[in-house]
């Protein structure tokens, strides 16, 4: 039964992908309204909300008593041991001020386990796809991230949540990793960097108490392309919930990684 499910839902988040996609890229640079949703300067734009419609539709339509969770909708309650997180622009600041960078996000949660990702990529018509223990792909081809020898400097993506802006753990650690590493990326749009780190463009990615519902399509695609996931400790992460501070990267990496961060939280 839940094999036919996630088969079904693959088909309906790939189509949803694509049609929220279309949406998106038809009104980018042509936006009549965008405005600011909440205290920390996060914009929302008819586009989120045109392609959000598209994508509730196509899901309701195939799966009218699974539970979803949407960006701007918020919580479409029901008792389903399934949970859709949706984000059906991720980068709307980048997309309001013209700049080619944001995504399409679907996942589909089996009680508290991800087990579909899907992120579209418009500008790019770039399609990942990742089901939990059947590996990523981009576009039908396989994704890996692949082997890489020691690293003296990482190229490294910073995710914070929107919360985060004044803390100054988050700011010492950010100044730590920036210094420390050949590049530290920040795009507006978490889910790029997560196909970075996929398909071998990125070393590794931190987040700083970042949970939306774009984080869990880049978790599992990161990990069906061959990377590991682990807390600030090096427990390996599973599951949904909790304030994530994480690091993904390959297994070969752990170390560095664990010791970048230490020090960085460590440094006075």
């Amino acid at each position: 039964m839940e094999q036919q499910v996630v088969r079904i839902a693959r088909e309906v988040a790939i189509s949803s992908a694509y049609e929220a996609g279309r949406v998106i890229r038809d009104r980018f640079g042509m936006l009549n309204q965008v405005r600011e949703k909440d205290e920390h300067g996060d914009l929302v734009t008819e586009a989120d909300h045109m392609a959000e419609a598209v994508i509730l539709h196509k899901i309701q339509s195939v799966f009218p008593g699974h539970r979803i969770q949407s960006e701007e909708a918020g919580e479409i309650a029901a008792s389903s041991e399934w949970t859709w997180l949706v984000d059906p622009l991720d980068g709307t600041n980048n997309y309001a001020v013209g700049l080619p960078l944001f995504a399409v996000s679907i996942t589909l949660v089996h009680h508290d386990n991800p087990v579909l990702a899907v992120i579209f990529e418009p500008m790019t018509e770039r399609l990942y796809v990742a089901e939990a223990g059947e590996g990523a792909t981009c576009n039908g081809n396989r994704v890996a991230i692949g082997e890489r020898g020691a690293l003296a400097k990482a190229r490294v993506g910073w995710i914070q949540g929107h919360q985060v802006q004044h803390d100054e753990t988050a700011a010492k650690l950010r100044h730590h990793i920036d210094a420390s590493s050949r590049r530290m990326m920040r795009l507006w749009a978490p889910t790029l960097q997560w196909t970075m780190l996929a398909r071998g463009d990125l070393d590794g990615i931190i987040v700083y108490n970042s949970e939306g519902e774009d984080l869990y399509s880049g978790l599992l695609i990161v990990q069906e392309a061959g990377g590991i996931v682990m807390d600030y400790e090096g427990n390996p992460f599973t599951g949904t919930g909790g304030r994530p501070y994480l690091i993904a990267c390959r297994s070969e990496h752990r170390s560095y990684f664990l010791d970048l961060v230490r020090e960085g939280l460590n440094k006075r």
